[in-house]
């Protein structure tokens, strides 16, 4: 089944075009770093927040692909959730696509169920895409980045170069075989640790770098945070 198509400007050899494309599967991929130290580092991190270790590394989490989404703000429950930019692979008309997104998740449900944290939270993702193979050859150059505003100021809140993530294709791999991505599938690539630590913010912006090509992807949302009654 898949969900609402979602349009994104995709650049083409020939330009910039505009695709619709609807998505049957996410999947969030966690754990993803080729640094043990770095990646112990975020386990750490979630671990002060009562955050079970994963089973495995790197762990796939399976997110309904509705969630998926390009609104410019987000509705959450209580103050608990946080964002983490990561980058994107989408395979759509046969092409591997990148893309920059954020896996908002519910930080208080992610210490007793992570798999239902994800699936709580909306997945913002920049209504742009790259062709993975126009990247491919300098794809460890490229560079992540998010702003969190905490208490009305805006700070650097994550960043670091691909080279510290497990390659696109690898991960896919490890998860699909030799099959690859399936159509209609997009699948988050994991993240960095946050500067300062895991904290909510008001809002959320974030990037993908290309300093060889010079140009980025980016996006940002703001979070209404709903009442929690009961």
């Amino acid at each position: 089944m898949y969900s609402t198509p979602i349009d994104f400007v995709v650049h083409e050899p020939s330009g910039k075009t505009t695709r619709s494309i609807g998505f049957s599967d996410l999947i969030i991929a966690g754990w993803t770093g080729r640094d043990p130290v770095a990646r112990d580092k975020h386990i750490k991190e979630l671990e002060e927040l009562g955050i079970a270790p994963p089973a495995s590394t790197p762990i796939y989490y399976r997110v309904a692909a509705s969630r998926l989404t390009t609104r410019t703000a987000i509705e959450v429950s209580d103050e608990n959730s946080s964002g983490e930019v990561e980058f994107v692979l989408i395979k759509s008309g046969g092409k591997l696509y990148v893309g920059v997104g954020s896996d908002h998740t519910d930080r208080k449900v992610e210490t007793y169920n992570i798999t239902v944290s994800k699936q709580m939270c909306d997945k913002p993702v920049a209504g742009e895409l790259w062709l993975y193979g126009d990247v491919a050859p300098h794809w460890d150059q490229l560079v992540l980045r998010s702003w969190a505003t905490i208490g009305g100021e805006r700070v650097l809140y994550q960043e670091g170069a691909l080279s510290g993530m497990l390659p696109p294709l690898e991960l896919i791999e490890r998860e699909f075989g030799k099959a690859g991505l399936p159509e209609g599938a997009a699948m988050f690539g994991g993240t960095f640790a946050a500067k300062g630590g895991i904290r909510p913010a008001t809002r959320f912006d974030y990037e993908l770098s290309d300093p060889v090509k010079g140009r980025s992807i980016t996006s940002g949302y703001d979070v209404r945070t709903l009442p929690v009654l009961g």
